[in-house]
């Protein structure tokens, strides 16, 4: 865990949680979340834009991932703006997914497929998947260069076979390939009832 942990901890020294950013796939479909608000995980939350913006939406959020840095820095950001955000230090390529059950899950820019069939049990009956990272069907060369870290064509679907899809992008390369969502994949999902 130590060389993941520390590459993390180092990229996010100077880590600036007031310009973080809300995953396309959450910020464009905010329309979907619960109006009751509920329980929900942003998965390797990084500066934790999903997170800030859930919590900022009526949501209790755990926020999960594996840079000690980047949680301290939040838990001082979540305590002066008051946000309802609790920080937890986790790998959870080694360590699996929290022992709790959400109403909404966020992935933004992290990929392990191996951890899908766990994002799903952790999802509650009803409960909205809301995933966004990197697909191989590139037109410009941003991303990770290693194809491991990025989804085959139509491969978000698969790992999601067991959920209701509720929406599903990637553009690859089709049309005008200046605009639009590219290099991306994305999907909002409902574990059934």
């Amino acid at each position: 865990m130590s060389g993941k942990k520390d590459k993390w901890d180092q990229a996010y020294q100077q880590a600036d949680f007031s310009s973080a950013k809300v995953a396309t796939v959450l910020s464009d479909n905010s329309y979907l979340l619960p109006l009751s608000g509920g329980d929900a995980l942003d998965l390797a939350c990084g500066r934790a834009g999903n997170a800030q913006f859930l919590a900022k939406n009526g949501f209790i959020v755990d926020a999960v991932d594996i840079s000690s840095v980047v949680l301290d820095g939040l838990s001082s950001y979540v305590m002066e703006n008051k946000l309802q955000i609790d920080t937890i230090l986790r790998d959870v390529e080694s360590d699996g997914m929290p022992e709790k059950r959400y109403d909404v899950i966020v992935v933004s820019y992290f990929l392990n497929r191996e951890l899908f069939p766990q994002i799903v049990e952790s999802l509650k009956p009803g409960g909205l998947l809301f995933y966004q990272t990197w697909s191989q069907l590139k037109v410009t060369d941003t991303g990770p260069s290693n194809p491991d870290f990025r989804l085959k064509a139509g491969e978000l679907l698969d790992l999601c076979d067991s959920l209701q899809i509720i929406l599903y992008r990637e553009n690859g390369e089709l049309g005008k390939t200046d605009s639009g969502l590219r290099n991306e994949a994305m999907i909002i999902a409902q574990k059934p009832l």
